[in-house]
């Protein structure tokens, strides 16, 4: 498993595999609401995104986004597999190198969350050795929110 930075050569087979992930979930994709898709490297100021590839393949398997917040904390704005190749260990790999990047931001604690009804992304996150810190009510429903120590 190969992790490296996006490049803007990567933008449309991660935006295609992020929108794959979601419309898997909820059926259908509203556009409007991903927006930061469109011009990934655009997108977020303070940020690191990485891209997931088998050895030997050009095809992006995987990615995953942090950004640096206000103080001492980092979040990671989104992950995504792909079906295929998930529950290999490939989602913890880019997790922990998102983490690995966020120390190298100067945090010391990085937050995440995911509708709460999600259980097995929920699941995900607590298996990663993420707590759950919270819930709030979301346009989507309840969110559950985790933090770690980094």
């Amino acid at each position: 498993m190969l992790i490296v930075p996006f490049e803007a050569t990567d933008q449309d087979e991660v935006r295609s595999l992020v929108l794959d992930g979601l419309a898997e979930h909820w059926g259908v994709i509203d556009e409007s609401l991903n927006s930061d898709l469109a011009d990934i490297a655009g997108s977020y100021a303070n940020r690191c995104t990485l891209v997931g590839r088998r050895a030997g393949s050009p095809s992006i398997i995987a990615t995953g986004t942090i950004v640096k917040r206000p103080g001492s904390s980092a979040e990671i704005v989104w992950l995504s597999v792909a079906a295929t190749h998930r529950g290999q260990g490939i989602g913890r790999a880019v997790v922990r190198e998102l983490l690995e990047r966020a120390r190298g931001f100067g945090v010391d604690h990085v937050i995440c969350e995911t509708l709460s009804a999600w259980t097995e992304v929920v699941g995900f996150w607590r298996s990663c050795g993420f707590e759950v810190t919270h819930r709030t009510v979301g346009a989507h429903g309840e969110d559950t929110w985790f933090g770690i120590e980094v």
